[in-house]
């Protein structure tokens, strides 16, 4: 009972504030219809929004995209419609409180899901919190464009990259996203390298201070110029052509770069080879003495 008092008072309350043309003010809504929606402003009036007045996006359905129980913020454009609702417009307070949250998206770099709604010059164009946004040709892919009609209708997942109020301008990215994805995608795998593993590449560039193998999925490590062969070498093209097919060890992965050595698997492979001379010698022996009459007659007391 008491909470019902106290609900009642701030209703009372909220009914007698005084509401002025061009204010931004909150309401639920109770009513929609294609023509209009109507709000509880929690007044003595009910708010009205036209159709007209609700988005500039040419995506944007009312019937689809308002529902009852949504709140919407709104300014008002009449006390007095003529019918005694006060008329309301929220392409109006979008274009002030738009801009703060867009920034905010900037801020956070949010993801944020867009439909295409038309190909300009040089890019497309897509709406975020009722503004319309440019998303330039080189922010699309991670790769060239080459027909931009292609992302016509298209979703896409962005990040707001720079927003001017005074401009109007709203500028988005899918490159950024992209590219975040990539570099999780790429860590990930790299992750899963395990250190000491002999794998075979492709050299696909040589540089003055190493070679970059292609380990193949997306994946290339550098083998130091210390790395590369056994004996001292001043530049990597001494021993190594781009194309060559070289075995490498992985020798670690630290901050998702690949180190790789060609020596280490030069040194393991010759380990292997006397090992292998080792055991030849020992096989051909009438004895190797490694029986336990042997260990014990060689024991000093």
């Amino acid at each position: 009972m008491e909470e019902s008092m106290k609900d009642y008072e701030k209703e009372l309350e909220a009914s007698f504030r005084k509401i002025n043309e061009g204010d931004v003010i909150q309401g639920t809504v109770i009513g929609v219809s294609e023509e209009e929606v109507i709000l509880d402003l929690k007044y003595y009036a009910q708010g009205i929004i036209k159709a007209a007045d609700l988005s500039d996006d040419p995506a944007f359905s009312i019937m689809e995209d308002v529902k009852t129980g949504d709140v919407i913020e709104a300014t008002v454009v009449k006390m007095d419609d003529g019918q005694g609702n006060i008329l309301l417009s929220k392409k109006e307070a979008n274009a002030v409180l738009a801009w703060d949250v867009l920034e905010k998206y900037m801020e956070e770099k949010k993801a944020l899901t867009v439909k295409v709604s038309e190909v300009v010059k040089a890019g497309v164009v897509a709406f975020v919190e009722g503004i319309r946004g440019f998303i330039p040709a080189s922010q699309l892919s991670l790769s060239y464009v080459e027909d931009l009609e292609t992302f016509r209708d298209k979703e896409l997942t962005v990040q707001v990259i720079t927003v001017d109020r005074e401009k109007k301008k709203l500028v988005l990215s899918a490159r950024e996203i992209l590219k975040e994805q990539k570099k999780e995608e790429h860590d990930h795998k790299v992750a899963m390298l395990v250190p000491g593993t002999v794998m075979e590449g492709t050299v696909e560039s040589l540089q003055t201070y190493g070679a970059f193998v292609d380990l193949q999925d997306g994946l290339s490590g550098l083998v130091h110029i210390s790395q590369i062969s056994q004996k001292r070498i001043k530049k990597p093209s001494e021993v190594l052509k781009v194309g060559d097919k070289v075995k490498v060890k992985i020798l670690n992965t630290n901050n998702g770069k690949i180190s790789l050595s060609m020596k280490a698997v030069e040194e393991r492979q010759q380990t292997e080879e006397t090992e292998k001379v080792d055991v030849k010698k020992f096989g051909s022996g009438a004895s190797v003495g490694t029986n336990l009459g042997d260990l014990i007659k060689n024991l000093k007391f």
